[in-house]
């Protein structure tokens, strides 16, 4: 089943915004700073009365996550405050409601196994609190709602995309030969083409609710850092680090594994297991 309009797709220069848009072609309305501002509520409903879309795709967020730290205020208007315009103006218009959230809700010490959309959420750090805040906006304001937790995108490099683990990986092991990296992290990085797949499936199907998607197994970023080297014949030194060892300023979830039963029992596109998904990745770049 497809609609019938436009998808407008919020945050449209970021990766997984710029492969929706890709995926969409023609059917995308793709926007991004400083035209689509969620941050401004009467801008959010002028960009929806001139545009008038089929459905809203958001995709943009803060996700500095140590930057997040210093600037709250800012974070907090993007995460939380967004979404929550967002989810008012496709409420009056009756339009469905894509968001995007994260793994970081969760803080990674309740139970060591793939987190359901069940558990309580236990957000550590003000980009934790204020996306698990924007999702809780959405579920109370809008019922046509779809909202996504997922983790460790990598996919096409959007205009406003710095990077992600595996270029910044793929760059330093070609200007260094030793390298520490955290190994007490347990998550499920995800290739966006996989996420991008799952959000229109469930879309336009109008699977409406709270799903996890991210691609399958589990990994640290040292295990996957040491993937990327293999695959990439980068003769890399690593040595694991502790969370604690890297100091970060913002708290990172120890274990966030998310279980994907949910969504897979519906019967949308396969989450593919990480290994096979930056394979992918690679060879296509």
């Amino acid at each position: 089943m497809e609609m019938s309009g436009k998808y407008l797709v919020l945050g449209a220069k970021g990766q997984l915004g710029t492969e929706l848009t890709l995926r969409l072609g023609e059917r995308a309305l793709p926007v991004d700073l400083p035209d689509g501002d969620i941050t401004d509520k009467y801008a959010v409903q002028d960009l929806l009365d001139a545009l008038k879309p089929a459905a809203v795709l958001n995709a943009a967020a803060f996700t500095a996550v140590d930057a997040a730290e210093r600037q709250p205020a800012v974070c907090r208007r993007v995460n939380a405050a967004g979404p929550l315009y967002l989810a008012q103006e496709c409420e009056k218009r009756g339009l469905p409601l894509l968001h995007v959230s994260t793994d970081y809700v969760f803080c990674g010490t309740q139970k060591r196994a793939p987190l359901t959309e069940e558990d309580e959420p236990v957000p550590q750090g003000v980009y934790a609190v204020t996306k698990l805040e924007g999702e809780r906006n959405i579920q109370k304001t809008h019922e046509k709602h779809i909202i996504l937790r997922t983790c460790g995108l990598y996919g096409k490099l959007g205009a406003n995309t710095q990077g992600n683990f595996v270029e910044t990986m793929r760059r330093i092991g070609a200007e260094r030969r030793n390298l520490r990296v955290v190994n007490d992290q347990f998550c499920t990085p995800t290739w966006v083409p996989n996420l991008a797949a799952a959000a229109l499936w469930l879309l336009e199907n109008e699977k409406w609710g709270l799903f996890h998607v991210v691609d399958s197994g589990e990994t640290t970023w040292f295990d996957f850092a040491k993937e990327i080297f293999r695959l990439c014949a980068l003769a890399v030194e690593m040595t694991p680090i502790s969370t604690a060892e890297w100091n970060a300023p913002s708290p990172r979830p120890l274990y966030s594994v998310l279980d994907t039963s949910k969504y897979h029992v519906l019967g949308g596109p396969k989450m593919l297991r990480w290994q096979e998904s930056l394979e992918k990745y690679l060879a296509q770049r």
